[in-house]
């Protein structure tokens, strides 16, 4: 900023200057010679420079492990999938508990008067569980647990993936805010240089409004990026479970560390390693359980009484009662109708609807895998040749400008419109590296994205309208575009 108000300062002297050097070099008058008549104040050109924000910073900065500390003991979907893990193991204990024993009173032929008689006593009565079904019960929902703690692991990728993508968007849009207030402040010295080369002549008055809007136009765009950087800070703290800590600058380096990614490697461990293929393998394994205790549910359970009961009818002539006598039953249903062949038949196909679910993940991954490795491998290529070869290129045309105008060889207006160049160039390398960022980290992340969504239950995991577990990265940006849409 203080560059370009001294620059404004000798605005004047330079201009004309130079537009008295530009038509002494088209009279064909020697450039040294004008230099003699007109001293030049000079000009030092002004480069792109990451970091500033940190760099003017007075307070703390914020870092990725600060936001994702935060998020480990603040994000309510971890509790969620925490309480998921304890519900699957107590609905396992009690799927493993044997039936209760039913105690109950007994009175047969009860009567009154003076004859008096009838039978009164106490029984227990006991269900045998038979065929091992238990055991089975307590498999099923073993696998409930395990679907569970998978749920749990994949829940915990999808927050660390979530938290830093905010956090490399955040950084983002500190970067591109700077470098938008300053296409903002080359637009308003465009818009100075215009009006002073009317006052000349040399300069009509479409040129001075068409200058006027452009400028107009960067402060306007450079007011929205400062709402896409809180909207951005929203975001973060949201999803770290914080929404009141207040915007805060954050502390990294958008051109170090991004992720290296190999195209065929990443596809085949996403597909090969990715929590959904794990939860579908399970659920595939939970199913087998089920069949089997589907068919063991027709082996019938045996039902055990035993008790005593007092008689009170007379022993015969004599004048004593029979007394105490014991009560011993046992019973079995017979599975003549309904041997669970429903039940068995439902079991095989909910087996082939598991299987089918497990390849219905692995194209899925590979398919949406392929998106996000476009856009990668997009920005990845626009990264390199932005910082290989056009900022390069772009860097030494404007020096070369700012010197023939030193030198009276070229006008500040083709300055200016060097220096425009250079930071749209170095605004668009901005856009691509946080594509890098965001879609690198998604794919490192096995697609999972949302540190929002709520951990699937054993009974939802393969829903597939909402496609809990391989859900599409969100809001990961094409380079094309320069900013992520939600």
């Amino acid at each position: 900023m203080g560059a370009t108000i001294r620059r404004g300062a000798i605005l004047i002297a330079n201009v004309l200057a130079t537009a008295g050097a530009v038509r002494a070099q088209e009279m064909h008058m020697p450039a040294q010679e004008q230099h003699h008549q007109m001293e030049m104040a000079p000009v030092r050109p002004e480069y792109p420079r990451m970091g500033r924000a940190q760099q003017n910073e007075k307070g703390a900065l914020v870092t990725l492990e600060q936001v994702q500390k935060i998020a480990g003991e603040s994000n309510p979907t971890l509790r969620q999938a925490e309480a998921e893990i304890r519900a699957a193991k107590a609905r396992q204990q009690q799927s493993g508990l044997y039936p209760n024993p039913r105690v109950a009173y007994t009175a047969d032929e009860i009567r009154g008067g003076s004859v008096g008689g009838g039978k009164q006593g106490f029984f227990v009565e006991q269900t045998v569980v038979t065929g091992g079904k238990l055991g089975l019960s307590r498999g099923v929902f073993g696998k409930d647990v395990k679907l569970a703690e998978i749920e749990a692991e994949e829940q915990k990728m999808r927050v660390q993936s979530a938290v830093k993508m905010a956090f490399l968007r955040v950084l983002a849009a500190q970067e591109l805010l700077f470098a938008r207030r300053d296409m903002a402040m080359i637009a308003q010295d465009s818009v100075e240089t215009q009006r002073r080369l009317m006052n000349t002549g040399q300069a009509d008055e479409t040129e001075v409004l068409e200058a006027e809007v452009e400028a107009q136009r960067m402060r306007m765009t450079a007011r929205m990026q400062e709402n896409t950087l809180r909207e951005e800070w929203r975001s973060l703290v949201a999803v770290i479970g914080q929404p009141d800590l207040p915007l805060t600058t954050v502390a990294g380096d958008l051109e170090k560390g991004w992720p290296e990614v190999n195209e065929e490697e990443a596809v085949e461990a996403i597909v090969k390693e990715s929590p959904a293929v794990r939860i579908a393998e399970a659920a595939e394994a939970r199913a087998q359980i089920v069949l089997g205790g589907a068919r063991r549910e027709s082996i019938p359970d045996i039902q055990v009484r035993g008790g005593i009961e007092y008689n009170h009818e007379l022993l015969g002539s004599a004048p004593f009662r029979k007394g105490w006598e014991g009560i011993a039953e046992v019973a079995v249903q017979i599975p003549l109708f309904n041997r669970n062949q429903g039940n068995v038949v439902a079991a095989r196909a909910d087996i082939d609807r598991a299987g089918q679910e497990k390849k219905r993940i692995a194209l899925t991954l590979r398919e949406r895998a392929a998106s996000a490795l476009d856009q990668y491998a997009n920005a990845r290529l626009m990264v390199m040749e932005y910082r290989d070869e056009m900022l390069p290129r772009a860097k030494k045309a404007y020096g070369l400008m700012v010197e023939r105008y030193g030198h009276m060889l070229a006008s500040y207006p083709r300055v200016l419109d060097a220096q425009e160049k250079l930071f749209e160039l170095q605004i668009e390398y901005l856009s691509a590296l946080e594509s890098v960022w965001t879609n690198g980290i998604a794919l490192e992340g096995f697609l999972l994205t949302d540190g929002l969504e709520a951990p699937a239950r054993p009974g939802e995991v393969d829903r597939p309208v909402r496609e809990t577990n391989v859900p599409m990265p969100e809001r990961t940006m094409s380079p094309a575009e320069g900013r992520p849409r939600p």
